[in-house]
């Protein structure tokens, strides 16, 4: 099961899969050039519901079909730091996919 993670500190974003850099993803869509945000609704939180969404789904075009929904319902709402399981990504997918109904 991966591990993500982020966190905002005094010397900037940290985001990291298994405790490594997570990849922008930006050869598959980019939205921005200034790197991942969160905590509200912009091009860098998108960016970062994208690549949150390629790493788990390894699939462009799904990835590109969620990270809207996703960054507005769940990236939007990250506090400074936060922590997401492979698992909590595919109850999130199942939500947004209307699979299953929000806990």
């Amino acid at each position: 099961m991966k591990h993500y993670a982020g966190d905002r500190t005094i010397d900037g974003i940290v985001v990291t899969v298994d405790g490594q850099p997570l990849s922008a993803a930006c050869d598959q869509l980019r939205l921005t050039d200034f790197g991942f945000e969160w905590s509200y609704e912009g091009p860098e939180p998108a960016q970062l519901a994208f690549a949150l969404l390629y790493d788990h789904l390894a699939d462009a075009e799904a990835a590109r079909s969620l990270h809207k929904t996703f960054m507005e319902r769940v990236v939007a709402n990250f506090d400074n730091e936060w922590e997401l399981t492979s698992a909590d990504l595919a109850a999130a997918v199942e939500v947004l996919r209307g699979k299953t109904q929000p806990a």
